[in-house]
């Protein structure tokens, strides 16, 4: 068996077909492990979404910020904008078990045994392991509860941008999500950025990467996606994935399990 993390596949459905072949996967034998960012942007999120739900236990996905996009968009908390491209999910027949399949993804899944945990944008530096799973859990519960619907209501915005343990209920879970699915950069205290996108250098004082934080706990190895103008990054506390398919870069899966080479296929293959 080989364990495959995937980059963010943002609707290119026919890439991550190409991709799959690529490696020679075998849902029987294999299992893959998907960074979240499944929708938008790309031509075919309803492809995506149907292959994903197929390939059933041999496949675990943990939600990115246009997943849950496309969740509050289904909800009517949010109207999808000019740039959104999930309306072939919205429109489609089976579109209700989509949804339901897609709101009961966790925010961040740990492999005790691997030491390893798969999150979309990170775990914030002044987290533990532990409290990324205690308030990743938190906004879970809600997302696979009867009122899902209600906790998608206070998701956006960028405050607030600071941990403290006195924030309001609401705040702690759009903090959460914010942190676990749109981090990129913070400062050295580990106070969160969203204005700035660039790669590492493009970003001003006193801003650095989350993953370089002086603070950050280093216990276990995380492997997200999110950051397209970092790319596809190994060492040895971190896997960044994201390598901008759906922006005209390449769709990446690296064996996590055994260690292999990455592979990738080209945006080319989908237009």
């Amino acid at each position: 068996m080989t364990l495959y993390a995937v980059g963010d596949v943002q609707g290119c459905a026919a890439e991550f077909e190409a991709l799959l072949e690529a490696i020679s996967f075998e849902p029987r034998r294999d299992h893959l492990w998907l960074v979240g960012d499944l929708v938008n942007r790309g031509p075919d999120s309803l492809g995506v979404l149907r292959r994903v739900v197929a390939l059933g236990d041999s496949a675990t996905c943990v939600l990115g910020n246009h997943d849950l996009h496309l969740l509050a968009t289904a909800s009517g908390v949010r109207a999808a904008g000019p740039g959104d491209t999930f309306q072939d999910v919205l429109a489609a027949p089976d579109a209700p078990q989509l949804v339901d399949w897609l709101r009961h993804r966790p925010l961040l899944h740990h492999d005790v045994q691997r030491k390893t945990v798969l999150v979309h944008a990170g775990v914030p530096p002044v987290w533990t392991t532990e409290q990324a799973l205690v308030h990743g859990g938190e906004v879970e519960t809600l997302l696979c509860g009867p009122r899902w619907c209600e906790s998608l209501n206070s998701m956006y915005g960028d405050e607030p941008d600071a941990w403290s343990e006195d924030l309001a209920p609401q705040e702690r879970r759009r903090y959460t999500i914010n942190a676990l699915t749109r981090m990129r950069f913070c400062d050295r205290s580990g106070k969160l950025d969203f204005e700035h996108s660039g790669p590492p250098g493009s970003q001003p004082a006193p801003l650095i990467p989350w993953f370089d934080a002086p603070r950050r706990a280093r216990d276990v190895h995380i492997v997200f996606g999110h950051w397209a103008a970092l790319g596809l990054k190994r060492r040895s506390d971190i896997t960044a994935l994201d390598s901008g398919c759906v922006w005209g870069g390449t769709l990446t899966a690296v064996p996590v399990d055994p260690a292999g080479t990455p592979v990738a296929v080209p945006r080319e293959v989908g237009i």
